[in-house]
Protein backbone atom coordinates (compact mmCIF):
# COMPACT_ATOMS: atom_id res chain seq x y z
CA UNK A 1 0.00 0.00 0.00
CA UNK A 2 1.39 3.45 -0.87
CA UNK A 3 2.22 5.83 1.94
CA UNK A 4 0.66 9.27 1.63
CA UNK A 5 2.86 12.35 1.98
CA UNK A 6 -0.21 14.56 2.19
CA UNK A 7 -2.50 15.75 4.96
CA UNK A 8 -5.57 13.55 5.40
CA UNK A 9 -7.62 16.75 5.52
CA UNK A 10 -7.52 17.32 1.77
CA UNK A 11 -6.92 15.74 -1.60
CA UNK A 12 -4.33 17.88 -3.40
CA UNK A 13 -5.64 19.15 -6.77
CA UNK A 14 -2.17 20.19 -7.99
CA UNK A 15 -2.65 18.69 -11.46
CA UNK A 16 -6.34 19.50 -11.64
CA UNK A 17 -7.74 21.02 -14.85
CA UNK A 18 -11.14 22.63 -15.36
CA UNK A 19 -12.80 20.41 -17.96
CA UNK A 20 -14.99 23.36 -19.09
CA UNK A 21 -17.96 21.01 -19.49
CA UNK A 22 -20.96 22.06 -21.54
CA UNK A 23 -23.51 21.10 -18.90
CA UNK A 24 -26.45 21.83 -21.17
CA UNK A 25 -25.07 19.21 -23.58
CA UNK A 26 -24.63 16.79 -20.68
CA UNK A 27 -28.24 17.28 -19.60
CA UNK A 28 -29.41 16.77 -23.19
CA UNK A 29 -27.38 13.55 -23.43
CA UNK A 30 -28.52 12.01 -20.15
CA UNK A 31 -31.94 13.60 -19.81
CA UNK A 32 -31.06 14.99 -16.39
CA UNK A 33 -28.78 17.44 -14.67
CA UNK A 34 -25.87 15.81 -12.84
CA UNK A 35 -25.16 16.58 -9.17
CA UNK A 36 -23.62 19.95 -8.32
CA UNK A 37 -20.74 18.43 -6.34
CA UNK A 38 -19.74 16.40 -9.41
CA UNK A 39 -19.92 19.55 -11.54
CA UNK A 40 -17.70 21.35 -9.02
CA UNK A 41 -15.26 18.42 -9.08
CA UNK A 42 -15.01 18.64 -12.88
CA UNK A 43 -14.30 22.39 -12.60
CA UNK A 44 -11.58 21.98 -9.95
CA UNK A 45 -9.99 18.59 -10.64
CA UNK A 46 -11.37 17.34 -13.95
CA UNK A 47 -11.18 13.77 -15.20
CA UNK A 48 -8.40 11.64 -13.75
CA UNK A 49 -7.65 9.54 -10.72
CA UNK A 50 -6.94 9.52 -7.01
CA UNK A 51 -4.36 6.75 -7.05
CA UNK A 52 -6.24 4.09 -9.05
CA UNK A 53 -9.76 5.37 -8.37
CA UNK A 54 -10.80 7.01 -11.62
CA UNK A 55 -13.32 9.83 -11.91
CA UNK A 56 -15.26 9.61 -15.17
CA UNK A 57 -15.82 12.49 -17.57
CA UNK A 58 -19.51 13.09 -18.41
CA UNK A 59 -18.95 13.27 -22.19
CA UNK A 60 -16.04 12.40 -24.51
CA UNK A 61 -13.99 15.08 -26.18
CA UNK A 62 -15.51 15.65 -29.59
CA UNK A 63 -13.55 14.10 -32.43
CA UNK A 64 -10.47 13.32 -30.34
CA UNK A 65 -10.15 9.63 -29.44
CA UNK A 66 -7.82 8.82 -26.56
CA UNK A 67 -7.17 5.89 -24.27
CA UNK A 68 -6.38 8.02 -21.27
CA UNK A 69 -9.78 8.45 -19.69
CA UNK A 70 -13.21 6.86 -19.45
CA UNK A 71 -16.61 8.52 -19.63
CA UNK A 72 -19.93 7.90 -17.97
CA UNK A 73 -21.11 6.37 -21.25
CA UNK A 74 -18.20 3.91 -21.27
CA UNK A 75 -19.11 2.42 -17.90
CA UNK A 76 -22.91 2.71 -18.02
CA UNK A 77 -23.51 -0.64 -19.79
CA UNK A 78 -21.30 -2.43 -17.26
CA UNK A 79 -22.82 -1.02 -14.10
CA UNK A 80 -26.35 -1.55 -15.43
CA UNK A 81 -25.55 -5.12 -16.44
CA UNK A 82 -24.23 -5.82 -12.93
CA UNK A 83 -27.35 -4.24 -11.44
CA UNK A 84 -29.56 -6.38 -13.66
CA UNK A 85 -27.66 -9.50 -12.60
CA UNK A 86 -28.35 -8.80 -8.94
CA UNK A 87 -31.59 -10.13 -7.53
CA UNK A 88 -33.55 -7.08 -6.34
CA UNK A 89 -30.35 -5.04 -6.03
CA UNK A 90 -30.33 -3.32 -2.64
CA UNK A 91 -34.07 -3.81 -2.37
CA UNK A 92 -34.73 -0.50 -4.12
CA UNK A 93 -37.26 -1.85 -6.61
CA UNK A 94 -35.57 0.27 -9.27
CA UNK A 95 -34.37 -1.01 -12.63
CA UNK A 96 -30.90 -0.69 -14.08
CA UNK A 97 -31.75 2.53 -15.91
CA UNK A 98 -31.79 4.23 -12.49
CA UNK A 99 -28.02 3.76 -12.12
CA UNK A 100 -25.37 6.09 -13.57
CA UNK A 101 -21.63 5.62 -12.95
CA UNK A 102 -19.18 8.33 -11.92
CA UNK A 103 -16.08 6.36 -10.88
CA UNK A 104 -14.19 3.10 -11.31
CA UNK A 105 -11.02 1.30 -10.28
CA UNK A 106 -9.63 0.05 -6.97
CA UNK A 107 -9.63 -3.60 -8.00
CA UNK A 108 -12.59 -3.46 -10.34
CA UNK A 109 -15.05 -1.41 -8.27
CA UNK A 110 -17.74 0.74 -9.87
CA UNK A 111 -19.22 3.78 -8.15
CA UNK A 112 -22.37 5.50 -9.31
CA UNK A 113 -25.55 7.35 -8.43
CA UNK A 114 -28.96 5.88 -7.80
CA UNK A 115 -31.16 8.40 -9.61
CA UNK A 116 -34.11 7.96 -7.27
CA UNK A 117 -35.00 11.64 -6.92
CA UNK A 118 -35.90 14.47 -9.33
CA UNK A 119 -33.20 16.48 -7.50
CA UNK A 120 -29.77 15.12 -8.52
CA UNK A 121 -28.21 16.59 -5.36
CA UNK A 122 -30.27 14.06 -3.39
CA UNK A 123 -29.00 11.02 -5.30
CA UNK A 124 -27.22 8.52 -3.03
CA UNK A 125 -24.05 6.72 -4.10
CA UNK A 126 -24.12 3.04 -4.99
CA UNK A 127 -20.99 0.90 -5.07
CA UNK A 128 -20.32 -2.45 -6.69
CA UNK A 129 -17.18 -3.99 -5.16
CA UNK A 130 -15.83 -7.00 -7.02
CA UNK A 131 -14.71 -8.74 -3.83
CA UNK A 132 -17.14 -7.07 -1.46
CA UNK A 133 -19.65 -8.88 0.73
CA UNK A 134 -22.23 -7.79 -0.12
CA UNK A 135 -21.10 -6.63 -3.52
CA UNK A 136 -23.65 -3.81 -3.72
CA UNK A 137 -23.84 -1.11 -1.04
CA UNK A 138 -25.80 2.13 -0.87
CA UNK A 139 -24.51 5.30 0.80
CA UNK A 140 -26.74 8.24 1.64
CA UNK A 141 -24.26 10.90 0.58
CA UNK A 142 -23.10 12.53 -2.62
CA UNK A 143 -20.04 11.73 -4.69
CA UNK A 144 -17.72 14.29 -3.03
CA UNK A 145 -18.78 13.27 0.48
CA UNK A 146 -18.29 9.62 -0.45
CA UNK A 147 -14.71 10.28 -1.52
CA UNK A 148 -13.97 12.26 1.64
CA UNK A 149 -15.46 9.58 3.88
CA UNK A 150 -13.50 6.88 2.05
CA UNK A 151 -10.18 8.71 2.35
CA UNK A 152 -10.73 9.62 5.99
CA UNK A 153 -12.19 6.22 7.04
CA UNK A 154 -15.50 7.81 8.06
CA UNK A 155 -17.55 4.77 7.03
CA UNK A 156 -18.07 1.97 9.52
CA UNK A 157 -16.29 -0.34 7.07
CA UNK A 158 -14.46 0.17 3.80
CA UNK A 159 -17.11 0.29 1.03
CA UNK A 160 -14.52 -0.98 -1.47
CA UNK A 161 -12.83 -4.36 -1.38
CA UNK A 162 -9.45 -2.69 -2.03
CA UNK A 163 -7.82 -0.94 0.96
CA UNK A 164 -5.49 1.26 -1.10
CA UNK A 165 -7.38 4.50 -0.38
CA UNK A 166 -8.95 3.49 2.92
CA UNK A 167 -7.53 6.19 5.21
CA UNK A 168 -4.79 7.08 2.74
CA UNK A 169 -5.11 10.42 0.96
CA UNK A 170 -3.27 10.63 -2.35
CA UNK A 171 -3.13 13.58 -4.77
CA UNK A 172 -5.45 13.74 -7.74
CA UNK A 173 -3.70 13.24 -11.12
CA UNK A 174 -5.45 14.61 -14.19
CA UNK A 175 -5.41 12.24 -17.15
CA UNK A 176 -3.34 14.71 -19.22
CA UNK A 177 -0.66 14.70 -16.52
CA UNK A 178 -0.80 10.89 -16.38
CA UNK A 179 -0.29 10.81 -20.15
CA UNK A 180 2.63 13.25 -19.95
CA UNK A 181 4.29 11.08 -17.30
CA UNK A 182 3.79 7.95 -19.37
CA UNK A 183 5.62 9.38 -22.38
CA UNK A 184 8.35 10.75 -20.09
CA UNK A 185 9.02 7.27 -18.69
CA UNK A 186 7.53 8.13 -15.29
CA UNK A 187 5.07 6.26 -13.12
CA UNK A 188 1.69 7.74 -14.00
CA UNK A 189 0.51 7.73 -10.37
CA UNK A 190 3.60 8.89 -8.49
CA UNK A 191 5.56 10.84 -11.10
CA UNK A 192 8.71 8.95 -10.10
CA UNK A 193 10.98 7.27 -12.68
CA UNK A 194 9.45 3.99 -13.83
CA UNK A 195 12.11 1.28 -14.17
CA UNK A 196 9.76 -0.69 -16.43
CA UNK A 197 8.89 2.17 -18.79
CA UNK A 198 10.82 0.70 -21.72
CA UNK A 199 8.61 -2.40 -21.57
CA UNK A 200 5.47 -0.41 -22.40
CA UNK A 201 4.45 0.15 -26.01
CA UNK A 202 4.66 3.65 -27.44
CA UNK A 203 1.25 5.10 -28.18
CA UNK A 204 1.00 7.45 -31.15
CA UNK A 205 -2.32 8.96 -30.15
CA UNK A 206 -2.39 12.72 -29.86
CA UNK A 207 -2.64 14.72 -26.72
CA UNK A 208 -5.95 16.49 -26.31
CA UNK A 209 -5.37 20.23 -26.17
Amino acid sequence: MPTSKHSPASCPPDSGVDEAIDWDAVEAEWGTRLPSDYQAFMATYGCGSIWDLGILRPLPYKGRPTQWFSTIADETPTIRHLWDESVAALGTGLGADAVLPWGDGCNGALMGWLTNSPDPDQWPVVVWARHGSPRWTLHTCGMAAFLRRLLLTEFDTNPLSDDTLWGNVEPFVHWREAQRRYFAGLDTLTGEPDPYADMYPADPREFVA
